[in-house]
């Protein structure tokens, strides 16, 4: 474990404001509802309308935090639902996104409606409402494989992948609607985030998920890019640090969040067999192996920027973190909500 991260002197925010979330109910933006509402937020969260009345993961969260957050039930590709969502609000976290790469290439368009479309009327609506402060996800996938490591914000922008390239447009008009209209709006650009709630969609839980269910022999796509991962827990408190900082050490910038460590796929799932004490076969599935021109094959960040404007900085290592995410998907209870039998794009 690091060392914890100076506090910023300042903060813009104080306790008992009414924040927005979109996409509250996935694997981030649920863990990002609990830290809000620890901090002493009221909570506004968007999960995407849908017959079921699911919530998605704010589902599995303690009364006490559902007792403090709003459920709003919309879509970010409607503009009524946004505009519904953010008005009056102090701080929107806008993490509302189509995110599987695999399924980028089969459905193109869908990605673009929430991932381009979606931040646009975030940003129309954080502009004509006057709302102080919009924090926008990127995506380290936008960088591509690195051509310089570590990455910092000023590497080139490579998208590999429809995915990539929708983050990618929904970045540019944030920065163009800052540029334009002077909207405060702040990009956090995370790396590979993991830990409990994750979708099996993602290589660690993909593996974990596997042994837990008691396979010995598990299959993933190519094991030779690198990574970096970063626990929820410091990726949520990145997303706290540019919420609350001070305007001018935050807006109309891009900060990447990552620990500056890298791991091949392969060497992940030998790691995560010693954390669950077990020995695994790993064999590559040619279903999961991205086009070549499409796989990145390196990624490991340069935080610095966000530290010196922040005082951030992660605090689990790998294996801390790993040793979490495993505990959660031990639980019956937390695994029988996956299939980890079967494999979606």
């Amino acid at each position: 474990m690091t060392a914890a991260a100076p506090e910023p002197s300042t903060s813009r925010t104080s306790a008992g404001t009414t924040v927005a979330v979109t996409g509250a109910e996935g694997f981030i933006g649920s863990h990002l509802v609990e830290a809000l509402v620890a901090a002493g937020h009221r909570v506004r969260a968007m999960v995407q309308y849908n017959s079921f009345s699911s919530f998605g993961w704010l589902e599995t969260l303690p009364k006490e935090v559902l007792d403090a957050t709003e459920i709003v039930l919309g879509d970010v590709r409607d503009p009524g639902s946004v505009n519904g969502l953010v008005k009056g609000t102090e701080t929107v976290y806008h993490l509302a996104a189509l995110i599987a790469i695999p399924y980028s290439y089969r459905a193109p368009h869908s990605y673009v409606e929430t991932n381009v479309t979606g931040t646009l009327n975030v940003l129309e609506a954080v502009r004509h409402l006057d709302v102080p402060r919009l924090v926008h996800t990127s995506t380290s996938e936008t960088y591509g494989t690195a051509r310089t490591v570590p990455i910092t914000e000023d590497h080139p922008i490579n998208t590999q992948s429809p995915y990539a390239a929708s983050k990618a447009g929904g970045d540019r008009l944030a920065d163009s609607y800052h540029a334009a209209f002077g909207t405060p709006v702040v990009t956090l650009r995370p790396f590979n985030t993991y830990g409990p709630r994750q979708s099996m969609r993602a290589v660690i839980p993909t593996v974990i998920g596997q042994i837990a269910a008691g396979r010995r022999t598990i299959t993933l796509g190519d094991l030779r890019p690198t990574r970096d991962f970063t626990y929820v827990e410091d990726t949520v408190a990145a997303f706290l640090a540019v919420g609350t900082a001070p305007a001018e050490a935050v807006v109309g910038r891009t900060f990447n969040a990552g620990t500056g460590g890298e791991i091949s796929v392969g060497d992940l799932a030998a790691l995560i067999g010693k954390v669950m004490e077990t020995d695994v076969e790993v064999l590559q599935d040619t279903e999961r192996v991205r086009p070549a021109d499409s796989e990145v094959m390196r990624l490991v960040c340069d935080a610095s920027r966000l530290r010196a404007a922040t005082g951030w900085a992660p605090r689990h290592d790998l294996a801390e973190g790993l040793a979490h995410t495993v505990a959660f998907f031990r639980d019956p209870a937390n695994l029988a909500r996956y299939k980890t039998d079967l494999y979606n794009v």
